[in-house]
């Protein structure tokens, strides 16, 4: 029989009492002696044990402890929802970066008192992420690759594999994506994407078909309005991109025409994750075929969108990358928007960052995105829904959400009228 601590324990203090009690040698004897037999203990050892046996141990009432305080309750998760749905449903630290610009704008809209205010930008990126997590839903991501090779100038074209370190603005990756559905027949929408290395400043257009002339068309027409000089352009080996009108287009201006490795897409790899932020998420993946289509898509990048994208909507920059054993580590600038890096560049002119000040100044986020919801609608409408997926909720198909747009009070313009 195997005698655990707390048998020896209470044997102590039964036998104890017995001990003292006992009046005759002989009795105190036989008590050690059974004492010793029962516990195992050499005698001279347990004598000391049996002559002054522990006070039975008190247990401690089991203290709870208090529950934690909670620093941000309802008023303030609800008021970050609101702000997060209005924008997009943005990485939690993006919208850290983004809220001091917006939040000045959501008091016009939502009844904000200070403290809450004061307590929203005090929160945590992570915080942020706990308070939203119930909010977040799975978003299904669909692909279709519709790039065919081109063959033609591929030796006049330099390959570039190695990692962008410009320290300047004006050096763009370039790629395009199909609004073709569910079908590849016949002409349908290309969006063609152009984002700076630097500033992550982004532009897109839509063209009809793949047409050497529009790409280059529209890739002159994007050129035109970056608010600092374009100097080069990178590209995948689509047959869009390596021509001969990009090419001596590329020369004319004096812009140097890279491209990377075939079947490579990590060489693209910044325009390939604005691919997925800028034009999936937003345009989703029904087939856009039609005249009217192509004219709404544009006029949304045109106004509203490029706004969105590079006046109100914060992105991070990797900052450096370290092999340690078999791990990588990876740092992060502080997150920023595109117009920030351009303001902070010294190769932008003074002339054009007060401009874009003054712009940024008038820029009502929450306008924005109720706009763009409304065009979007349209452009909904305007779909080929016999060759498009499987409809989804607006929301789902456009933000990557099946929640419905947030109610955002617009004010009227003199333009509305």
């Amino acid at each position: 029989m195997t005698v655990t601590r707390a048998n020896r324990q209470e044997l102590q203090r039964v036998y104890a009492r017995q001990y003292k009690a006992a009046t005759k040698r002989s009795e105190k004897s036989r008590t050690l002696q059974e004492f010793c037999e029962l516990t195992g203990y050499h005698r001279k050892y347990a004598i000391p044990l049996l002559r002054a046996a522990p006070a039975p141990k008190k247990r401690r009432p089991l203290r709870r402890p208090p529950p934690p305080q909670r620093i941000y309750g309802p008023a303030v998760e609800k008021l970050l929802v609101r702000i997060w749905e209005a924008a997009g449903y943005p990485w939690s630290v993006r919208l850290k970066a983004m809220l001091p610009h917006w939040l000045p704008w959501a008091t016009a809209h939502f009844d904000i008192p200070a403290d809450l205010e004061k307590l929203l930008l005090s929160m945590s990126a992570r915080t942020m992420d706990r308070l939203l997590r119930a909010h977040k839903q799975a978003i299904k991501k669909r692909r279709f690759g519709r790039t065919k090779p081109g063959t033609l100038l591929k030796h006049h074209i330099t390959i570039k594999t190695d990692s962008w370190d410009v320290k300047e603005p004006g050096f763009a990756e370039i790629d395009s994506v199909a609004h073709c559905g569910n079908s590849a027949d016949g002409e349908f929408l290309h969006t063609i994407n152009l984002t700076d290395i630097h500033t992550t400043w982004t532009e897109t257009r839509a063209v009809m078909g793949k047409g050497q002339q529009r790409v280059s068309s529209a890739i002159d027409e994007m050129r035109i309005v970056l608010p600092f000089t374009l100097r080069g352009i990178d590209s995948d080996n689509g047959s869009e991109f390596i021509n001969h009108h990009l090419y001596k287009y590329c020369q004319r201006h004096a812009l140097q025409f890279t491209r990377g490795r075939p079947y490579k897409k990590n060489d693209n790899a910044h325009i390939e994750q604005k691919n997925w932020t800028h034009v999936r998420k937003i345009f989703g993946w029904a087939r856009l075929d039609s005249d009217e289509a192509l004219g709404a898509v544009n006029d949304l990048c045109r106004n509203e969108l490029r706004l969105w994208m590079n006046f109100c909507q914060a992105s991070v920059k990797l900052k450096s990358k370290e092999r340690k054993g078999s791990r990588i580590v990876r740092k992060y600038e502080k997150a920023q928007t595109p117009l920030d890096r351009v303001l902070a560049s010294a190769h932008v002119t003074e002339e054009t960052k007060t401009t874009l000040r003054a712009q940024r100044a008038t820029l009502d986020p929450f306008v924005l995105a109720a706009k763009i919801e409304s065009k979007l609608d349209g452009i909904r409408s305007l779909a080929n829904t016999h060759l498009s997926p499987k409809a989804q909720s607006p929301r789902k198909q456009f933000w990557g959400e099946s929640k419905p747009a947030p109610e955002i009070y617009v004010p009227p313009t003199a333009s509305d009228d």
